[in-house]
């Protein structure tokens, strides 16, 4: 019962700093539209700017890179640097918690490098894409709706505060489940469940990567988390998180005519993730910092 009570204590005092935030992002969600300049979306500085877009943590972004993907505004490389960069609920959970703030900076750092690198590496070797011109398109405009809920119609209540308080619940209840089971493994001395959790440095990455692929805000959560309890090393939550593109790989599955090359970007992905986690497990290590 303690164990249960201090899992409540716990998740109830980062509640409010997780229902600002949301209520921040949905301000700059709203106001942010992403198709109008087809030249920025296509140039050189694309990658750069899917990878920044790619870090603020909500999923929409990821559900707007890949509606701009499969109207060809943006290249695959350009896709690909914001599916690496999105950390969906993560980065809120480490931020408000005390275990795993330090670790925002790094994990930050490392996204961006992996998303700037794989992005224009691809959009390098995939440099003769056809890309759709302005005079193509059909010139909607897609904004970055968390989730891909769109606002329209909405009150601004309902907007701004309702679904920013439904979105932290369900990531408050994310952060309650997790403290609670690695609590009471923690209040029965379990200590090799902890350190055999997933496997070891080298096949951690291989799970949380799965992990990481299921779509919807409970994976990035549940592995920040894992993380911030010692569950996990923090390369392999870099694995989970640069596979976690929220809601994104689900917006390119609809297309079942496209499937080949669909789950060409799901491995592709994949492989960066587990490769890019299973080398920062390895600079821990060999830093002594396990």
């Amino acid at each position: 019962m303690e164990v249960f009570i201090d899992s409540i204590l716990d998740t109830l005092k980062v509640f409010p700093f997780i229902l600002v935030i949301y209520i921040l992002i949905e301000f700059l969600e709203h106001k942010t539209s992403f198709s109008s300049n087809h030249r920025l979306l296509q140039g050189k500085l694309a990658p750069l700017i899917g990878t920044v877009t790619g870090i603020i943590p909500q999923c929409g972004f990821s559900v707007m890179a890949a509606k701009l993907y499969d109207k060809k505004y943006i290249r695959t490389g350009t896709l690909i640097a914001v599916f690496l960069a999105t950390s969906d609920e993560a980065l809120i959970v480490l931020i408000v918690n005390p275990a795993g703030a330090a670790a925002v900076a790094p994990l930050i750092a490392v996204k961006v490098v992996v998303g700037l690198i794989a992005g224009y590496a691809i959009n390098f070797i995939l440099r003769n894409e056809h890309l759709a011109q302005p005079e193509e398109s059909d010139h909607e405009d897609i904004h970055a709706y968390s989730c891909g809920r769109e606002h329209d119609g909405k009150s601004a209540v309902k907007v701004y505060f309702v679904e920013p308080l439904l979105h932290s619940l369900k990531v408050a209840l994310y952060i309650f489940v997790v403290t609670l089971i690695f609590g009471y493994i923690f209040e029965y001395n379990e200590a090799a469940i902890i350190s055999s959790f997933v496997g070891g440095p080298y096949v951690e990455p291989l799970i949380t990567a799965a992990i990481g692929l299921i779509p919807n805000c409970a994976s990035s959560a549940v592995i920040a988390q894992t993380y911030c309890e010692g569950g996990i090393m923090f390369g392999s939550m870099v694995a989970g998180l640069c596979c976690n593109a929220g809601l994104g790989f689900v917006v390119l599955l609809k297309d079942v005519k496209k499937i080949k090359r669909n789950l060409l970007l799901i491995v592709t992905v994949y492989a960066i993730s587990v490769l890019v986690g299973i080398a920062v497990n390895g600079i821990c290590i060999a830093a002594g910092l396990y």
